[in-house]
């Protein structure tokens, strides 16, 4: 009995202190001023902006992250790429566990879930990493 306990203190004690999981990374690139910007967004509701030290986001934005992060998992397991048009500005890479996608503001068809993708970026880079493009 003590060592059946004994084994299960041990199993839970080994889980303490591991990190969140990473829910999806996305990096947006553009030629102009601070269009360039990479977020991980951690699923302990903390994101790193470029690389940067973690910063605490809102619980309502760790909820949107969750559900894009849902959303978006079908077409990464795919690795869609969806091309730009000539007059694009922004493209977006991203990358979970459930794989890679890409694409750029001007892809046709856009899905929602990459356009809503596109409105979190710029929140998070604004209101979090005090990102703004000019």
């Amino acid at each position: 009995m003590r060592w059946a306990l004994a084994v299960a203190a041990a199993v839970v004690l080994a889980g303490c202190g591991s990190p969140a999981p990473d829910l999806f990374e996305v990096k947006r690139t553009g030629a102009d001023t601070n269009a360039n910007l990479t977020l991980l967004v951690s699923d302990d509701g903390s994101v790193t902006c470029n690389g940067g030290k973690r910063h605490p986001i809102p619980n309502e934005t760790l909820l949107r992250a969750r559900e894009l992060e849902r959303d978006l998992s079908e077409q990464a397991e795919l690795h869609l790429v969806l091309e730009p048009a000539r007059d694009s500005v922004l493209t977006y890479g991203v990358r979970m566990e459930a794989g890679t996608l890409s694409f750029a503001d001007t892809s046709r068809p856009m899905p929602a879930p990459f356009a809503r993708l596109m409105a979190f970026t710029k929140d998070v880079g604004e209101d979090v990493c005090g990102i703004v493009r000019r």
